[in-house]
Order: structure tokens, then sequence, then C-alpha cells
């Protein structure tokens, strides 16, 4: 029998197939799912060493699975991560890298532009375990300079930001940070590892929720944490073992299979997100439209720095507020209303009512978001067909906003007609 040949270095799309597999001594194809909670030891010694961190073997699925091992040697190929761990939720992985390291009296800076619960974290969670939070402007750099002029333990951002699209200079925002003494955690969950490398640009601390592109599908729920080994052994790893924010081995399976086409997909729903990002942009109704390749994107210059595509996620802002959103969402016919994103069905969502709700009215006027703002994800339909969509549903909150108008119209009309009645008895 002769030895099997050293696999070569490959290329990305071949990563996204085959990096991280695991094949058991039965030479399945198909990765292995091991829906175990425990393993078993050939004896007491041997469980003793395991523990003791002597011999290397599975002992719990809470602490590492065979196949959710796949996942994360997978995801930390592509990302060009030393390691990598996946966590139960989106959330889940965010939580646990900003919790992992901190303590009382530390002081944490981040982008004002975060995701609702990642929001909450800083501005609720963090200052009632004493620990001081500093929110910025992510685009401004004096922001982030004048926040990072005094020692920091940790900065968070989103670029591209959800739901407005906003870039931040990473590698500026990088290096003053790491001047602070603070590590940098980047959620690069609408850019995925793809389109851009955080790592690459200065970042320590990669998270994603799982649960969007890279399943892909709308299938499971997911995260992910990549950064150096270091970091993830000595301050990541005895937080996430005794907390447990642990991936099943079956949303692993399910996610492993969903990465064998991120690519491919990612480059379809990109390429449609643009398109329709130049038809709405142009449209009557549409105050304006934000998607990264534009030219008219107010950081265009800067994303196309950092990133090698615009992404699947288009915002726009309609006339006419929240009624005209709403309107334009319930005429859809193609598109759903949904709060997720990064699926191959086309999903639209507004965030002053769903997902950004719970910041305030004064915080989403600070970000942009107005109650006109519908947040798009695109997917894999016909383009054509999603730009049809979206002209119906621009024709009926133009209707809407008509008729609303010859209605106050005939209101004031009318009230004028009974006050010259009124006047003349």
């Amino acid at each position: 029998m002769t030895d099997k040949p050293t696999r070569p270095e490959t290329r990305l799309a071949t990563d996204l197939v085959h990096a991280g597999r695991i094949r058991t001594n039965l030479d399945e194809n198909a990765e292995a799912l091991f829906l175990t909670s425990g393993f078993t030891y050939e004896s007491a010694e041997l469980a003793e060493a395991v523990f003791a961190n002597q011999v290397q073997h599975f002992q719990y699925s809470r602490f590492a699975n065979p196949t959710v091992q796949m996942l994360e040697q997978r995801l930390a190929k592509i990302e060009g991560a030393e390691m990598c761990r996946c966590t139960a939720t989106g959330m889940a992985a965010v939580s646990a890298a900003v919790l992992c390291g901190l303590k009382a009296g530390q002081r944490v800076v981040s982008a004002r532009a975060l995701f609702g619960s990642c929001h909450w974290i800083i501005s609720t969670l963090l200052p009632q375990y004493g620990i001081e939070t500093v929110f910025v402007e992510g685009r401004d750099p004096n922001e982030w300079r004048e926040a990072l002029s005094q020692p920091t333990a940790l900065v968070l951002l989103e670029s591209p930001s959800n739901p407005m699209l906003d870039i931040v200079d990473l590698r500026a925002v990088a290096a003053l940070a790491h001047e602070a003494g603070a590590i940098v955690v980047v959620d690069n969950v609408f850019a995925t590892p793809l389109l851009q490398k955080p790592l690459e640009l200065g970042a320590d601390v990669v998270v994603y929720s799982t649960t969007k592109h890279i399943d892909g599908q709308g299938r499971v729920l997911g995260g992910a944490v990549l950064g150096s080994k270091k970091w993830m052994e000595e301050v990541f790893q005895p937080f996430f073992r005794n907390t447990g924010p642990a991936m099943s081995p079956f949303n692993a399976w399910v996610t492993l299979k969903g990465l064998e086409t991120l690519s491919l997909r990612m480059t379809a729903q990109s390429a449609s997100a643009e398109t329709i990002a130049r038809f709405l942009e142009t449209q009557p109704g549409v105050k304006r439209a934000l998607y990264p390749t534009l030219a008219s994107h107010p950081q265009h210059n800067l994303a196309m720095s950092q990133m090698s595509g615009g992404g699947t996620l288009v915002t726009f802002e309609l006339e006419g507020g929240k009624e005209a959103a709403f309107k334009f969402m319930n005429a859809m016919k193609i598109i759903s209303i949904s709060n997720n994103l990064g699926d191959t069905k086309s999903l639209a969502t507004h965030p002053a009512t769903t997902t950004q709700m719970r910041i305030g009215p004064e915080e989403r006027a600070k970000l942009g978001i107005t109650d006109g703002v519908i947040r798009l994800s695109v997917g894999l339909e016909d383009t054509q067909d999603l730009i049809e969509d979206l002209a119906g549903a621009l024709a009926a909150a133009a209707a809407g906003a008509l008729a609303a108008a010859a209605a106050g119209a005939l209101a004031a009309s009318a009230t004028g007609s009974l006050a010259a009645a009124t006047a003349d008895r």
C-alpha cells in the first residue's frame, strides 16, 4: 500500500471545497457528521492525560468536535488566520470575542454604526461590568484619533456597516488602536472573507455570523471567531471552553456544504446587487442608493482600496418615509420581507422598525437611518426579475404618495370651504 501524496498548496475555489477535511478510516467523500456529545477513552490514564493537555484527543463536543473542527480549519484557511473557533450564532461570536479579554476598569472604543445587538453590547452590557465605552463616527479619522489618544483595550467595528454600508479605514484605525494598546475586532459579515481580508489590513480578530453568506441558504445559525494562535489559545479558548457558546455538529456540517458554493454565489449575487443599485439610484422617489462600488458612494475610493467587490447588500432611501417604505415592501412579489441577509433568496427589511429599532430614534438619526431606509439583500434570482419587482414596488409607493397627497388636498379644500361657509353665516 502506497502512502497518500501530500496535498499541494491550492487556490481559493479549491480550499472552499477541500480545506480542513478529515476522513475516517471508511474513506467517505462527503464530510462526516459526528453527532455525539462526548468521546471515550481506552483507559483512565488516557483520560487523565487528555484533560492535562498531554495528549490530543476529542473530549466533549462543547470543547471540540470533528465536524466543527473541519469547518474551523476551512474557515481559517480561506481567511488567512492561524486559528478559528466556531460558535452557536453570530452574536455568540461577537460577544465572546469582545468579553473574553476585558476587565472592569478597561476602555473600549467602537464605531457607532453597528448591528443593533452589537450596539447593545457596547452601550449597555459592558458598562454594567465597569468597562468604559466610547462611540465614534466610524467614517471620521479625527474622532478615531481623539478616542484612541489614551489607553484602550479593544476596538470593535463593522465595515461595511449594517445597514448604511459605511466604510471604516481599517489600516488607519488598526494603527491608531495598536498605539493605544488595543486589539481590533472587525465584524466582516457583509464583505465575507472573499471580498475583504481584515487581518491583512491590520485587524487582530475577525468575527462572522456564518448564518449569513457562509451558509448562505437560510438554513442554520452559526458564528466564527478567527485570529492568531496565541490570542485564540491564551485569551479566547478559556472563555469559550468554560462558557459554552459552541456550534452544533449538524450546523457545522450544513455550513461546510454552504462554503463549497460561496465563491459562485458571491460572484453572482454581487454582480446582481451592483446592477440593482445602479437601477435604484436613477429612479424617481429614491433619495439615494448606497453600494460600495457606485461612484456616488461617499467612500467609494476607500471601499475599493479595501474590498475586491461590493457584496450582496444594497441600501436605499425612499421619499415619503415609513409610509412609502411600508407600501413599497408590501407590494414586493418576489423579494421577501425578512431581517436575515446573505441568502440565496432576496430579502428586504426596514431597519428603523426591525434590526435597529432598539437603538432609539436619536441614535438612528446620527447614523442616517431614516424611516425611508430599506436594506436589500440580493439573492440568486434573475436580476431582471428583481428589477421588475422593485419597479412595481416603487410604482406602488408612488401611487400611495399621490393618493395621500390628493386626500390631503381634498381635506384642506373641505376645511377651507367649511371655514368660508361659517364666515358667511
